[in-house]
């Protein structure tokens, strides 16, 4: 379903991702975790090409892209990819002048051409699906963060994108907001919904991911199922950082 091969990513001399080879079926949703500046969010980037990568060669769907250093890619490829990616992000993104359910229909009416009661029916049945129906016709200033992030969840799985990709997503909410946000991914894994995710929130990552990444300075030091990562390590330095955070979070609770 992904499949990334020798993926690096140079911003001038400085390497950010080297050699990164990894598959994501179809279904299943992959953590990344790891300490602050290893990769995380670079890669989920890299995914949507947000970024584009420097070498190696990502596969998504039916798509196939290979990058060269000094090479442009084309936009045309670019667009074919993005379009099977949804995207949530840390700090949710909402348009702030427009109300829950108009930032759900946007992209369906701007990008997609959907007529506009289509488009409505559709986002409705969205913020549904994330608890969030009842607040349809409020602007984003007068929700909680996790309420705008369950909004932005919903955005991101109007166009029904192949992979949906979440940054962080309950990095900037207190533990009761993120909790909501945590049950509404849970009920999308349970869908089967692909997911890939950079998060700092063991926790969520343990709950939902049925595969675990550790990335350290680029690199992917140790990757496994949940229970191997966080229970049963292989390698010293994810076992340091699984204590560490495991530690700062209980202490924070």
């Amino acid at each position: 379903m992904i499949e990334l091969t020798q993926i690096e990513k140079r911003f001038g001399d400085a390497v950010i991702l080297k050699d990164i080879s990894l598959s994501m079926a179809e279904g299943s949703v992959t953590a990344l975790v790891g300490p602050s500046g290893g990769g995380k969010s670079t890669l989920l980037r890299c995914i949507n090409l947000l970024e584009v990568p420097t070498s190696g060669s990502l596969a998504l769907g039916p798509e196939t892209l290979s990058f060269t250093p000094g090479q442009k890619t084309p936009w045309q490829s670019i667009q074919r990819i993005r379009r099977q990616t949804g995207m949530v992000f840390q700090n949710f993104q909402l348009f702030p002048h427009q109300t829950a359910l108009q930032n759900v229909m946007e992209s369906l009416v701007t990008v997609l051409g959907w007529q506009k009661e289509k488009a409505r029916q559709h986002a409705m049945e969205l913020l549904t699906k994330v608890g969030m129906a009842h607040k349809a016709d409020a602007w984003p200033s007068t929700l909680s963060g996790g309420q705008q992030q369950r909004v932005a969840i919903a955005r991101a799985l109007a166009p029904s994108p192949r992979v949906l990709l979440c940054d962080e997503p309950t990095s900037a909410l207190d533990p009761e907001l993120a909790a909501e946000v945590v049950d509404v991914l849970a009920k999308l894994a349970a869908e089967g919904t692909t997911m890939v995710m950079a998060t700092h929130d063991l926790r969520l990552a343990s709950s939902i991911a049925n595969r675990v990444v550790f990335l350290e300075a680029g690199r992917v030091v140790e990757s496994g199922t949940a229970s191997d990562i966080f229970q049963q390590p292989r390698e010293e330095r994810t076992r340091r950082f699984v204590a560490s955070v495991t530690a700062a979070q209980t202490t924070g609770m």
